[in-house]
């Protein structure tokens, strides 16, 4: 099995969207991630949690515009993750995508 780092993002911000929503609405989404989360099972490693932008540190240009979110899923190979996003909550929400970027093994270090 491999993992893999699934980073959800959206035109509009984690902190943004939960400020705005109403309660109704906020428990809606979490039935929705709930329902989720039992259709995924033990293929899902860590829920995840949602992101704030902070800070960038380097040289280079900021890379996580748009990154709301993040889980990590256990899968057989990139098609079985597909699979399992089918039907995604996340993409419920308009604008918004899912990006998935496998783990490479480290070995024991």
């Amino acid at each position: 099995m491999s993992k893999f780092m699934i980073l959800y993002r959206a035109p509009v911000s984690s902190r943004d969207q939960l400020a705005n929503a109403t309660p109704e609405q906020l428990e809606a989404g979490a039935a929705a991630w709930q329902a989720w989360g039992t259709k995924v099972g033990y293929a899902l490693a860590d829920l995840g949690a949602p992101l704030a932008h902070t800070t960038h540190v380097g040289a280079g240009a900021a890379g996580a515009d748009g990154v709301c979110g993040f889980s990590v899923i256990e899968a057989g190979s990139a098609d079985e993750v597909d699979t399992i996003l089918d039907g995604h909550p996340h993409l419920q929400m308009p604008g918004a995508s899912i990006e998935v970027l496998e783990f490479i093994p480290m070995g024991d270090l």
